[in-house]
């Protein structure tokens, strides 16, 4: 009888071993790259968690095992909606290289999904098959993204030079440093944004008309040209609408329309026939803000030695740069930091495992809800466009409130607050030695 029940027993297991493998098996070949891609994400669970309108399951209603369900889902709503790409995945719609680079690291890592989803739902569990078509599938994506000659790396080579009318972007130049785009004349695009330090000013807010300062830390210029939206809320689409918004800011430049702004400049006979020749409506707020991203067109920075190791140079970077490049991608952080500038390319919720604002330990202003500002949807509460890391040894104070004056504290920070470890001094180090090789 005993030898009967355990054989029994045996092979109920080995039925559920053979069908949980079954379950688990990566979609098949026939079907085509993105639609295997598109398979494993939606037979994961993905969407149960990772979207706005979770499909939860139905134990999602009972008491303690519900309550962690809706709890996982609503963190990992807030860590990262995956619908959007999904969609993508099933339009042919360009992909966002954040997105890209968040499943790779989430396959190639093995962490997602959570076991306590996987032992539940059925064929969800990432298998190293599955892995390997999504490695596969974003090295082939990035080369084809980007066209630059590089292998599956999510950070990219710099452009040497970008496209852009180069009389405009004279103009732009003589208008960037023009206080007259002031209320009282005295303050400039340049003010803020001194390209002799980096694009910045290296203050925690930066001062405006009558001593006025801002509300949140003046980002680099340089390379904003690759941001996929401008400020720190991302309410500026495009560089000309940015360059449209510090003149009548009441802080910043403090002029009351750009009418005021143009009765000035058209009183300077010089430059008013050099911007005819070029824009032959004349003056105007659309033909100025055009000509100050025309010249932004002009703000790349220089090749680093980490693009010529990027590029095939193996001896262009140190040993413990090339090893802080590689923790930069293991703690995540190049999930996020993609793409030429490594950053510019998503908005992100500052604080995604530990409180960052209540360690602050000051009160909330206006501009720390980010995104919210502008949308108000409560998801974007705390969310920032991630900012972009090149010349970032240079750009002190870190942040969206200024709050940081030391590169090695951010990069701890970042660890804290945005990964959920507690980096070591010597990895600290190595990766601040490798953002400084950018």
């Amino acid at each position: 009888m005993k030898k009967k029940l355990l054989f029994g027993s045996l092979v109920v297991i080995a039925l559920l071993v053979v069908a949980y493998r079954i379950s688990c098996k990566a979609p098949s070949a026939e079907l085509g790259e993105q639609e295997r891609v598109a398979a494993i994400f939606e037979r994961g669970g993905c969407l149960d968690c990772h979207s706005a309108e979770p499909n939860l399951p139905f134990y999602a209603s009972m008491p303690i095992m519900g309550d962690m369900v809706v709890a996982d889902s609503k963190a990992g709503y807030q860590m990262f909606d995956i619908e959007p790409m999904i969609k993508a995945l099933g339009s042919g719609e360009t992909l966002s290289a954040v997105d890209v680079a968040r499943v790779e690291k989430a396959a190639l890592d093995g962490d997602m999904p959570m076991a306590k989803y996987y032992l539940v739902h059925w064929g969800s569990q990432m298998t190293s098959a599955k892995s390997t078509i999504i490695a596969a599938w974003a090295e082939k994506w990035r080369a084809e993204y980007y066209n630059d000659g590089i292998g599956g790396e999510p950070v990219r080579p710099i452009a040497e030079r970008l496209e852009y009318d180069e009389a405009k972007a004279e103009l732009g130049r003589i208008l960037y440093h023009d206080t007259r785009l002031s209320i009282d004349n005295t303050v400039s695009c340049a003010s803020c944004h001194d390209l002799s330090t980096a694009g910045v000013d290296n203050k925690q807010y930066s001062e405006g008309v009558g001593g006025q300062l801002g509300g949140v830390n003046a980002p680099t210029v340089y390379n904003a040209v690759y941001n996929f939206v401008q400020f720190w809320d991302g309410r500026a689409a495009t560089l000309a609408l940015q360059a449209a918004g510090p003149p009548l800011n009441p802080v910043e430049m403090g002029c009351e329309s750009f009418d005021q702004i143009i009765a000035k400049l058209s009183k300077d006979r010089a430059l008013t026939r050099a911007f005819k020749a070029v824009y032959p409506d004349g003056w105007s707020e659309a033909n100025i803000t055009d000509a100050i991203a025309q010249f932004e067109h002009t703000l790349i920075t220089p090749n680093s030695r980490f693009d010529r190791y990027l590029k095939g140079d193996a001896e262009a970077i140190t040993a413990e740069e090339l090893e802080g490049y590689n923790l930069f991608k293991k703690y995540n952080c190049a999930t996020c930091h993609v793409g030429p500038i490594l950053g510019g390319q998503s908005y992100e919720l500052m604080g995604q495992y530990a409180d960052y604002f209540a360690a602050r330990g000051t009160e909330l202003t206006v501009e720390d809800n980010g995104r919210f500002k502008e949308t108000s949807i409560e998801r974007d509460r705390h969310r920032f466009k991630v900012p972009g890391l090149r010349n970032v040894a240079l750009t002190a104070p870190y942040f969206h409130d200024g709050t940081e004056p030391e590169l090695k504290e951010a990069v701890c920070k970042m660890g804290t607050y945005q990964v959920g470890v507690e980096l070591e001094d010597e990895v600290e180090d190595k990766i601040v030695a490798f953002l400084k090789a950018i």
